[in-house]
């Protein structure tokens, strides 16, 4: 149910570093949610067109999404973490990282052809 998606500028890095990435966002999301790994879902989208602040320098788009409510102290948190967690490995300063949280129904969330609500 916890789903972490990233979209950034930047070139596509090694495949071996977009999976040690991808990893390593899930076991966070999972930590910081409280939510079973087993439940999370990550998602990379490099070389996007992007601009932020009227350039095309290294940009980054995330979506944190996952069922139930996030409080304010919570997504304080993750974003400090995930900022720096994507300027680690992929370069992008974190005054260029856009995160939007959500919380998402359980009715409004499907999974193996049910939904969690």
């Amino acid at each position: 149910m916890p789903l972490i998606k990233v979209k950034t500028s930047v070139s596509t890095p090694e495949k071996s570093t977009v999976e040690q990435l991808l990893k390593s966002l899930s076991a966070k999301l999972a930590k910081h949610t409280g939510k079973p790994e087993s439940y999370v879902m990550t998602a990379f989208e490099p070389e996007v067109a992007m601009t932020f602040a009227g350039t095309v320098e290294p940009v980054c788009y995330i979506e944190i999404k996952s069922v139930g409510s996030m409080s304010g102290a919570q997504t304080k948190t993750m974003s400090q973490d995930f900022c720096q967690e994507i300027n680690r490995v992929l370069g992008v300063p974190a005054n260029r990282i856009y995160i939007e949280f959500a919380d998402a129904k359980g009715s409004m969330w499907g999974w193996n052809g049910s939904t969690f609500g």
